[in-house]
């Protein structure tokens, strides 16, 4: 758990994704497109990714992947982040997190 902390504050936005995953995908484009550049983690590529994987489950992470964070802040899965950018609440958060600039 305190490795999924460390790394989701590591950036203004955070992804865990599987490489495999086209929601992973999808929400990674979201952000590129919004002009954010997150930090990516590829939970399946990395030698303690199974760890990874857990803690996130711990969270409350269902699905594990994609878990978005922002401001170092559990945002949720892909069905959260896609429902706030319905309601322009993504843009904001991203914008309070200083992970892109209008």
């Amino acid at each position: 758990m305190d490795r999924v902390n460390e790394l989701a504050k590591s950036k203004a936005a955070v992804i865990f994704v599987k490489s495999s995953d086209c929601m992973s995908h999808s929400i990674k484009t979201l952000f590129y497109d919004l002009g954010a550049s997150p930090a990516v983690y590829e939970i399946d590529r990395d030698p303690r990714g199974r760890e990874l994987e857990l803690a996130l489950q711990k969270l409350g992470c269902k699905p594990t992947v994609p878990a978005i964070f922002i401001g170092g802040m559990f945002v949720g899965s892909a069905k959260d982040v896609l429902a706030a950018h319905l309601t322009g609440a993504l843009k904001d958060m991203l914008i309070a997190a200083k992970a892109i600039w209008f």
